[in-house]
This record gives C-alpha cells, structure tokens and sequence, in this order.
C-alpha cells in the first residue's frame, strides 16, 4: 500500500478518520493524502436563488464569491487540523492536503487511479447529531462507486488489537482475503475468522473457512476461525460485541446477505449498528 486518501469534512467523524489514517500509516508506511471537496451546489437553496431572482445578479454573485471564500478557510482550518492529528501521532510519513470544488464520489476517481491503495472515510458527516441513526450520503456513495477498500470509521477513536473478518467466499470476500494476506496493516494483530451458516448452509460456510484460513496462516496471521448460526446481522454484531472486536472486515457488494449493500441491508445494518471501524471490499 503506497498511498492513503482521507475524506474530511471537518466533522468529528473525519477527525477521527485522519486518527486512524495516522495509525494505517504508521503501520504501512503510506504516503497520505487528505481530500475536502466544497459542494457549493449545497448553497444553491431556493432563498439563495430568490435573492438573485429580487435583487439582481450582482448581489446574488457577491453572496456565492462570499461563500467561496468562508470554503477557503474553512479547507485551511481542516487542513491544520488534519496534520497536527498526524504530528502529534509522531508518524513519519508524507501527508499532502487538498482542497477541491464539486462532488466528492467525482472527486475521489483522480485518486483511484493514482495508485489510492485505501480510501478512509466516517461513517457520518457534518450532520451526524440530526441524523444520528442515518449513515452519511456521502459515505454509502463512495463505497458504491469505489474500486478499492473502504476504511469506514466510527466516531470514537480505540487502538485496534483485534479484528473480526466476515467471510462467506463470494468475490468481494476473496479480494478482502488476498488483500490480507499481503498487506502488513493486520500483521501481529488477533484475527477471528468468521461466517454465519444459515439453514442448511452451514457445511457450505465450514467448507468456506477451511479454505480461508490455511491461506491467513501461510501469511502470518493469528487466527482463530468459527462458523455461528441464525441471522446474519445479529450473530456478527453479537460476535464482535462479545469478542471485544476493534474492526470488522467484510465484502460490500453481492448476492449474499454478508455481502450486499443496499438500503436497509446486511452491510448497511452493520455499518449503523457497530461502534467499531469497517473495512469494506467489492
């Protein structure tokens, strides 16, 4: 992994994102890069465009070139927040701001493609206290149209110890396996593996581990793998509540349960109902 891309808003959320993204760094190496994007088609509410409908275009452009500016320096406060978060995490590591206008899931596709290894984000934004039990737009966005791993924090920053893997051998949880095996952010840590046997699967889902976890061993990895029953949501966050689990890695999109994400689905429903980060594949 070479190169870490943050997405910050400011939020408590992304603050905590850039802790975690000092601890990745820390532990890989990577270069980091720490991305706010101004929407200012936010600003474009129906009393911004009555004002220039009544009062002419010039006050309407004066109060757009003022909100411009209040961007400016708000990108400058996150931007002296962000690198005293790394300062202070005393990691040696090359951390670049930058600071763009649109959409962030538009933005982020230049960063994909140089060579981005993991995109960390919070789960909330700068709405989290109105929309508590809400996930961010911005969030489920980027993880959507991400091609690489998303880093989903939670608000309160732990040290990560001890990480749950969700795995039911379909594609996203195979490339979440290869990327484990060879990347160094999950070495020494405890590995619990997992997956959740509904109905008559549950040889299936032992077939599956039996398969996963040589290759974890091969790469160094502690693990400890165990198949659990009944519905896919609940016994996972019982697992993680009841391991002490500091982050849960698991595949994004699919067919099955584990693996979808969708409004109202497994993932989505971990995603709300965990107070651990969530490493995400597709």
């Amino acid at each position: 992994m070479k190169r870490l891309l943050i997405c910050t808003d400011g939020s408590a959320y992304s603050g905590t994102a850039c802790r975690y993204a000092a601890w990745v760094a820390g532990r890989t190496g990577a270069r980091v890069d720490v991305l706010y994007v101004s929407n200012l088609h936010e600003y474009e509410a129906p009393f911004l465009m009555d004002l220039g409908a009544s009062l002419g275009a010039s006050p309407y452009t004066a109060v757009m070139g003022q909100l411009d500016e209040i961007e400016k320096q708000k990108a400058d406060m996150i931007k002296d927040y962000a690198l005293k978060v790394f300062d202070e995490a005393g990691v040696n590591c090359a951390v670049e701001f930058h600071h763009e206008t649109g959409i962030l899931v538009d933005a982020i596709q230049d960063y994909e493609e140089e060579d981005a290894g993991l995109i960390i984000l919070g789960k909330r934004g700068e709405n989290a206290e109105a929309a508590m039990e809400h996930l961010g737009h911005n969030m489920e966005r980027v993880v959507r149209a991400s091609k690489k791993p998303c880093l989903v924090t939670n608000r309160d920053y732990r040290d990560i110890k001890r990480v749950v893997f969700a795995y039911d051998g379909g594609g996203s949880c195979r490339k979440a396996l290869d990327w484990m095996c060879q990347s160094k952010l999950l070495k020494n840590l405890e590995l619990h593996l997992i997956t959740v046997g509904e109905g008559h699967g549950k040889g299936e889902a032992s077939g599956n581990l039996a398969k996963a976890e040589p290759k974890l061993k091969a790469a160094g990895l502690s693990v400890t793998a165990q198949v659990l029953t009944g519905n896919v949501e609940d016994s996972i966050e019982d697992y993680v509540v009841d391991a002490n689990a500091d982050l849960l890695v698991m595949g994004a999109y699919g067919h099955s349960r584990i693996r979808q994400l969708l409004i109202g689905s497994t993932t989505s429903d971990l995603l709300r109902r965990c107070r651990i980060p969530v490493l995400l594949f597709r």
